[in-house]
């Protein structure tokens, strides 16, 4: 990753690391006042710094000085200022560059920044109706291909089949300013700025609403391990910010526990509570926490939760280490997140129907067994060597509440991040996509979709950018590069089909077909969905606080099962991704009944109306269980007569 670190001067004397709010509350970035626009930008390596209010064409219409204080802050307040002013700073009587803190860029990261107010936004939704972390079903979605015009404001009209789909929270895929037209938004610059790509700050505001009036929380990605290659002018103001002997995926870490960058980490810290007042998100999914260095007294991750739970939100992390430090609260040393992506079960569930053994996936086998210790705990590798490698992975973790893994079976890295964008659904059976999808949506564990896996969506999502022709040459010959270990890519005419990033038709062709949802297999498929996660929602035993209220085992040969607790009576959750084996649930102890009770099926995720063609595979009479295909069924205890 280019990143653009141009010193000014020799920073200021250094001061504890703290992240405190200014006396007079203003964040960095432009404020509206009666008395005019107030701004404040850290700028620690600079000597002088000027406001400059531009024209439309690009024309400076007046210059404002700035104060420069001791923390390296410059601060001005234009009394002439008002909503809907461009302007950029100029630095030590050189070139000018956008706001760091920008509140919106209508002309892309290279363009003026513009003054935004908040308040001009008229809010139609005043009580909040979101569900609990506990009751938690995410949707996760990408704004610019969720609909065919990619817009805050066109999303709105999708909210509906979400809701009646059953989930309840929709986690939007990063949407701070990002070079060119389309991307996937990890490529940010702005962190405080929505993407003019979608619309305008109060298109995002109206999509909050919207949601929010339908009883769904927001979610937001958010990313703060990394700055994109394209429109990053951080290093103008603050000089070197990375460390470059701390290695991240995109270069240096970035310096966050320096007290010489203090300002810097404000920026941050700041960020979520921003989204929070002035947007209404509910919580927010911090991407690549791994990512994220810093050796001070008090990690900014741990900052970071605490700001967001002061403001009623909550924080999912990824993060790839299986650290159930991650999870546990800052005063019994953890980093206080509400949950965190737990990828092991999409991995163990990929590998075994797909026998795919490179890259990470090496580290899985596709057993039965390994899948059961994951639904058993949460994630697999809790300490354990991995596989191909000889270091460890994992905390053990079954101290910590289902509710704070986020299982999936589908997201924008596992999709995306494959040669072709290709769906699980388009990789595996039918059955063994519903037999997995059920499971997903019945597991003691918080599911999350991407969108369009409800209907086993036929179109792709694939890597996309809209990087300047110098770059976008380097992202594509880069993009291909990835695969050149991988078998199926030796060839590079084999590499050259790999679609190219920069296209405009990789971007159009990863848009949903929402003409599909009411057609014949794809209909089928979203009535399982529905019914799955409905028999969710109102069956609190889909939903267990505690892992008391649960246990997972083998019966028979090669079925797994999971029962739930429930005083109206137990659930037994069947399940055989292969397909293949059989049981007899009279001698498992996990089917063990009172007297006068007996199993009941509920559900078959080949019943005729999810698209199957089987008969049962369930003998309530006998207790056999006979897979024949891949399948999960769903029994519920009840009397005999």
């Amino acid at each position: 990753m280019t990143m653009i670190d141009t010193p000014r001067a020799k920073p200021r004397k250094a001061k504890p690391v703290t992240s405190q709010e200014p006396a007079d509350g203003q964040l960095q970035g432009a404020t509206v006042r009666r008395e005019g626009v107030a701004y404040r930008v850290y700028a620690p390596a600079c000597r002088k710094v000027e406001l400059e209010i531009m024209g439309g064409a690009g024309a400076v219409l007046r210059r404002v000085p700035m104060r420069l204080d001791d923390e390296g802050f410059a601060m001005a307040v234009d009394s002439e200022g008002k909503v809907g002013d461009l302007y950029k700073y100029r630095l030590d009587e050189g070139s000018s560059w956008p706001d760091p803190a920008s509140r919106f860029q209508p002309a892309g990261v290279h363009g003026p920044s513009m003054v935004v107010d908040s308040r001009s936004y008229q809010w139609q939704e005043e009580t909040s109706r979101v569900p609990s972390f506990r009751d938690l079903v995410i949707y996760e979605l990408h704004v610019g291909t969720f609909t065919r015009e990619g817009t805050f404001r066109s999303a709105i009209e999708r909210l509906q089949f979400i809701k009646e789909l059953g989930a309840n929270a929709i986690e939007i895929m990063p949407v701070g300013e990002f070079p060119g037209n389309w991307n996937w938004g990890y490529d940010g610059v702005y962190l405080y700025a929505p993407s003019r790509a979608y619309g305008t700050p109060d298109d995002l505001r109206a999509l909050v609403d919207a949601a929010h009036r339908l009883g769904l929380a927001v979610i937001l990605d958010v990313v703060y391990n990394h700055f994109g290659p394209d429109g990053n002018y951080m290093g103008k103001y603050i000089g070197h910010y990375l460390n470059e002997s701390a290695k991240t995926p995109w270069g240096g870490a970035i310096r966050y526990g320096e007290p010489e960058f203090r300002g810097l980490r404000e920026l941050v810290v700041a960020n979520p509570t921003y989204w929070m007042r002035e947007f209404r998100i509910d919580g927010f999914r911090l991407d690549a926490t791994h990512a994220i260095v810093d050796a001070s007294a008090r990690h900014i991750l741990a900052e970071l939760t605490a700001a967001i739970h002061a403001h009623g939100g909550f924080a999912i992390a990824e993060d790839s280490r299986n650290n159930s430090r991650l999870l546990l609260p800052e005063e019994l040393g953890g980093y206080g997140f509400d949950g965190v992506w737990a990828d092991d079960l999409h991995h163990t569930v990929r590998v075994a129907n797909t026998r795919e053994k490179e890259s990470y996936f090496g580290e899985f086998d596709g057993s039965l067994a390994e899948l059961l210790e994951t639904l058993r705990n949460g994630w697999f590798y809790r300490g354990q060597a991995l596989r191909t490698k000889t270091r460890e992975r994992g905390t053990e973790c079954r101290h910590i509440p289902p509710q704070k893994f986020v299982h999936c079976i589908s997201n924008h890295d596992q999709v995306g991040n494959s040669a072709f964008g290709e769906r699980l659904s388009a990789s595996i059976s039918p059955e063994a996509y519903r037999a997995a999808s059920a499971l997903l949506c019945l597991s003691p564990y918080t599911p999350m979709l991407f969108m369009g896996q409800e209907w086993a969506s036929s179109t792709p999502f694939l890597f996309f950018t809209d990087h300047q022709a110098e770059l976008g040459k380097l992202v594509t010959a880069g993009r291909r590069e990835e695969f050149r270990a991988f078998e199926a890519f030796q060839n590079p005419e084999t590499r050259a089909r790999i679609p190219d990033p920069q296209a405009a038709e990789t971007f159009q062709r990863s848009k949903l077909a929402w003409e599909e949802v009411s057609e014949g297999t794809h209909a089928a498929t979203l009535a399982l969905y529905r019914e799955c996660l409905h028999l969710r929602g109102f069956e609190r035993a889909f939903r267990p606080s505690t892992r008391a209220l649960w246990e997972v085992q083998e019966v028979g040969d090669g079925i797994g099962a999971v029962r739930l607790e429930d005083p109206a009576g137990d659930w037994l959750v069947l399940f055989d991704l292969l397909g293949g084996h059989v049981a007899s649930l009279g001698p498992e102890a996990i089917a063990k009944l009172p007297p006068g009770q007996k199993w009941g099926p509920i559900l078959s995720s080949n019943d005729a109306r999810f698209g199957g063609t089987r008969g049962s595979s369930f003998d309530r009479r006998t207790g056999a269980v006979r897979f024949g295909d891949p399948e999960l069924l769903l029994l519920r205890a009840g009397t005999s007569a």
